[in-house]
């Protein structure tokens, strides 16, 4: 099997045998694109034909791209793609049905302009289309024949076959990819790493946020400091949408330069660029239908956000190289660290682009202001980390659970996670102490007791550690909280806003 996979020529047998052959190696092997070429190189072999070639249909930009190809010409013509409808292997993929040309200086449905454009001289076609799940996905066609003789309709029958191979071939490749997929799905689903853990009022209320967006296609911004879960909540507004069964597509905007962002996020053609050797969907069209999470937007630059604001307003995109306009439907989730209203105002981030993503904005809070959910954390992170260390006695003695209540946890729920599982790797096995986690002992700093800011920002964070310790004190009862500090209930709800403390 490995030896006919890496074989250099296709096999030479009779035409049933070389079925039986492919028919074994399309159930079993994982490498479609040398599968691909296998196929049709046996079936030039099988039908003695000059040239042949494999066509895939891109829905998207409704054309035909060569995705192997055979004969002396086999390098120049790769480089073509033909639209449905256009040419002969144009009409076989638009209407499903194969077509054989004896003479194609009769047929008025030849495109000869890439024959004549690298040179090769065709008299005859014989094109089948390649089905999969009853959509056209492709095209299989042959040239001529060695002898010059002209291709007949038994030809017609073998190429079917080959066609069907081929096709084959593909569809178990997708289905790989759709087993992976959901596999990876599932593992994400189930994951206790990707659980948003907590019970407290702050979080109650993030969530309630989170579950009322979920079923609409509205673009959603999540603010909120680093590590306290933004992604993660990100994740859970796509599983429990409409879109839960369509892909969530991330990516992290801080982490590419501009040219390779736009790479990234819009994919490109062929020969876009110098190593663009392949066609790549781009995540626009990998969230088509589905959810695009783009994190740390507010460091995507002036110019590619441009670009995003024309992709949110058009619902088409072009690929890097291309002109070829591409529909695309999905929702978009952002998220970000920075302040982003102070970002607009200074002129580093489009107003208009933030109207369009910040139709419904929820701040996730920083664990400082959920401390109650610190304990169910902490078991919840040693829970994970014990089961993969095999320590499942281990428990958190009573020091350490008070050192990291005291803790202001900067780093939010992620550095909680990094000290836990710190803790794990490096205490006696048995209980977790004090010693083990990597956090100095200083306690909460008192609200806006902070040294930089103005006096009119060291006011806000006063009313906004204030107001949040007299809602935690009251379990979130506004009219409660209002009475103890002896303002109106509706200033209260006002500030509660101002402070995205809902």
């Amino acid at each position: 099997m490995k030896n006919l996979i890496n074989a250099k020529t296709p096999i030479q047998n009779s035409p049933i045998t070389c079925f039986k052959e492919i028919s074994t190696w399309v159930s079993s092997v994982l490498d479609l694109d040398r599968l691909l070429e296998l196929i049709i190189d046996t079936a030039t072999e099988v039908m003695q034909a000059k040239a042949s070639s494999l066509m895939l249909l891109d829905r998207k930009s409704g054309k035909l791209y060569f995705k192997v190809a055979t004969g002396e010409k086999s390098e120049e013509i790769r480089k073509f793609e033909i639209d449905v409808g256009q040419g002969i292997a144009g009409f076989v993929a638009e209407k499903g049905e194969p077509l054989l040309i004896p003479d194609v200086s009769k047929e008025p449905r030849w495109y000869k302009q890439i024959s004549e454009s690298i040179g090769f001289k065709t008299r005859s076609i014989a094109c089948v289309p390649m089905k999969a799940g009853g959509e056209i996905i492709g095209v299989v066609e042959i040239i001529d024949k060695e002898d010059g003789s002209p291709i007949k309709d038994e030809d017609m029958k073998t190429l079917t076959v080959f066609a069907d191979l081929a096709s084959m071939a593909i569809r178990n490749a997708q289905k790989i990819d759709q087993v992976k997929k959901e596999n990876k799905d599932l593992r994400e689903e189930i994951g206790n790493k990707y659980q948003i853990v907590g019970e407290s009022n702050a979080l109650k209320n993030v969530l309630s946020d989170a579950f009322k967006v979920a079923n609409s296609k509205t673009s959603t911004l999540i603010l909120g400091e680093s590590g306290t879960g933004k992604e993660l909540l990100a994740r859970l507004i796509h599983r429990a949408g409409s879109r839960k069964h369509k892909p969530l597509i991330t990516l992290n905007c801080a982490a590419f330069p501009e040219n390779l962002l736009e790479a990234e996020l819009f994919g490109y053609e062929k020969g876009a660029f110098t190593g663009a050797i392949n066609r790549k969907q781009g995540k626009f069209e990998l969230a088509d239908e589905g959810t695009l999470f783009l994190d740390e937007i507010a460091e995507m630059s002036p110019g590619m956000q441009a670009k995003l604001l024309r992709v949110l307003q058009e619902g088409i995109i072009y690929r890097v190289g291309g002109n070829v306009p591409i529909p695309i439907d999905f929702r978009v989730i952002s998220a970000t660290n920075k302040n982003i209203e102070k970002e607009v105002d200074e002129g580093r981030f489009r107003e208009d682009l933030f109207y369009r993503l910040d139709v419904v904005q929820i701040h996730m809070p920083a664990l400082r202001q959920r401390k109650e959910d610190i304990p169910l954390l902490a078991m919840h992170f040693l829970d994970i980390f014990r089961q993969e260390k095999g320590l499942l006695d281990l428990t958190i003695s009573e020091e350490a659970m008070q050192k990291m209540l005291e803790y202001d946890w900067p780093g939010n729920v992620r550095e909680l996670g990094n000290a836990m599982e710190r803790a794990v790797v490096m205490g006696n096995e048995k209980k977790i102490l004090p010693d083990d986690l990597p956090i100095s002992e200083r306690k909460t700093s008192q609200p806006a007791m902070k040294v930089g800011l103005t006096l009119k920002q060291g006011l806000d964070e006063f009313k906004k550690e204030f107001i949040a310790l007299n809602l935690k004190h009251t379990g979130g009862n506004r009219s409660k909280a209002a009475e103890i500090m002896d303002i109106q209930r509706t200033y209260l709800s006002r500030l509660i806003s101002k402070y995205h403390l809902h």
